[in-house]
């Protein structure tokens, strides 16, 4: 599709997605002494050699720098990247201009914005769902009823972690994450070691659990659009990702003190329709897997009919509130429940577009920024001479396994951005083996996941960078534990080229 044919060099580089920052970034300098002039694009200029594919790294390099800095700057990742993909492209115009192809570069652009937009309107329905389901209060329904059981810490750790891992695959790991630090942070209110000790499990668990769903992280959403793994495929990598996750946790758990914490009141109703759309919200998943495998047609269509039926029920539940409203006012006054009578006169009808304008448009706008800015760094070359580097001079299972501990460092969109771009000639296992190490490897370091970034945010000063560096080594063991498995149970998978 789009980059496939930007990107065939010597090491069989075939398609195109998402981006790839870590591995770029520190390849660089190698491919820099490597590169000979070899074809860069199909059909394009090999720019990799000259000023202005040096230029445009610096600028990358540079724009990802402060994609790191953003804690300390307050400056929002999409900022820098989106200045940097305009320039890029505006460098690689200007030299296809000058060489009398404008042609080429327009139709490069236009066939990386194609791939963005489907994977944007795909996770804008998704997140649309999931502040929809937020907005009925799902999930706050959720963590009162574990807040009210009062559970013991270490019941309250396996808890959250098992509940992390079943709900990620479902509602991608970043939300999954923050829902359950909620019920750690409220539970063990003051306990620093506890809550430490927990978030570092719940990232752990979330992103064990996003690895062996296409709906569980952006990676493996990704992995599923282009076509290389098939949905039912995922679950291949159920086992490795329970491994992932049991391994660490287990060796923690062991360091929780078995008391009970202060019993809290929380509770919290659901608002009026909040089953119905968990129902369309599966709907519409179902929807987008018939598209995608029944009639091969993109996902995205599948998910956007699904927002016209989230639009539908939303347009129900506003026209039919003032008699919902004036039944349950009968109701509650022959009750005498006067709580829920107060409760009435706060309730505001549903709506669908601000639930849509409540998706999270800083992580949208840095995926373009991602994927435009190694789009033109694969058109100029560059990720023709990384696949060459990785997957010719290097076995496919190291170069997946050290590019899967490389996305603790860069997050693992762009790493697995760039694999997809390049598509190396590998084994089915081998797709698989990348989808696992780019899903858990972020989890090594509090800052490798969108998860670990997340909670560093919410339990502030409670989960740090260096409380979760204390426990890597036992997450790295869990890791190297989890390809172990892969190799193990999957190996036939190996043999076969798909």
């Amino acid at each position: 599709m789009m980059l496939q044919r930007f990107c065939r060099p010597a090491g069989g580089c075939r398609r195109h997605r998402l981006p790839d920052r870590l591995a770029l970034l520190s390849c660089l300098p190698l491919l820099f002494l490597l590169a000979s002039p070899a074809l860069a694009a199909s059909g394009g200029l090999d720019l990799t050699t000259s000023f202005v594919g040096f230029l445009a790294v610096a600028i990358f390099v540079l724009a990802y720098a402060l994609v790191m800095a953003e804690e300390k700057l307050h400056m929002r990742k999409s900022k820098p990247v989106l200045v940097a993909a305009g320039i890029i492209w505006g460098l690689i115009g200007w030299v296809y201009v000058k060489a009398g192809m404008p042609s080429e570069s327009e139709h490069a652009f236009r066939e990386t914005l194609l791939e963005f937009s489907e994977l944007m309107l795909f996770l804008l329905v998704a997140m649309t769902y999931i502040n929809a389901m937020e907005e009925r209060n799902v999930f706050d329904a959720l963590r009162s009823w574990m807040v009210r059981k009062g559970f013991s810490y270490r019941m309250l750790f396996w808890l959250t972690g098992i509940l992390a891992f079943v709900i990620s695959p479902i509602a991608d790991n970043l939300t999954t994450a923050l829902l359950m630090c909620a019920v750690v942070t409220k539970v063990a209110e003051g306990d620093k070691r506890f809550i430490n000790l927990a978030c570092v499990n719940i990232v752990v668990a979330a992103n064990a659990g996003g690895a062996f769903s296409p709906f569980g992280d952006i990676t493996t959403l990704m992995v599923w659009q282009a076509g290389i793994v098939h949905f039912q495929e995922f679950f291949a990598l159920l086992v490795p990702s329970l491994v992932n996750f049991l391994i660490p946790a287990v060796v923690m758990s062991a360091f929780i003190q078995n008391r009970k914490p202060a019993g809290l009141e929380d509770d919290v109703w659901l608002k009026r329709g909040a089953r119905r759309i968990i129902v369309l919200f599966f709907l519409t998943v179902a929807t987008a897997v018939a598209c995608h495998t029944l009639l091969h047609l993109p996902p995205v269509l599948g998910m956007m009919t699904g927002l016209g039926y989230l639009q539908f029920f939303g347009y129900y539940l506003r026209q039919s509130l003032p008699r919902s409203l004036e039944r349950k006012r009968t109701r509650y006054t022959q009750r005498g429940d006067w709580k829920k009578l107060e409760q009435l006169g706060s309730v505001v009808p549903f709506d669908v577009f601000n639930r849509v304008a409540r998706a999270e448009w800083d992580t949208l706008l840095f995926f373009y920024g991602v994927v435009m800015c190694v789009g033109g760094l694969g058109f100029m070359g560059y990720l023709g001479l990384l696949s060459d580097m990785l997957y010719t001079q290097w076995h496919a299972t190291w170069a997946n396994i050290a590019l899967g501990v490389v996305s603790a460092v860069v997050d693992n969109i762009p790493v697995m951005f760039a694999v997809l771009t390049m598509e190396p000639d590998m084994s089915h296992g081998h797709w698989l083996l990348i989808t696992l190490t780019a899903g858990v490897g972020g989890s090594l370091l509090s800052v490798g996941s969108a998860a670990g970034v997340a909670l560093m945010g919410q339990a502030r000063g409670n989960y740090t960078f260096m409380g979760h560096l204390r426990w890597t080594p036992v997450i790295a063991l869990g890791y190297i534990a989890s390809v172990a498995t892969h190799l193990w149970l999957n190996g036939h998978s190996f043999a076969l080229h798909g």
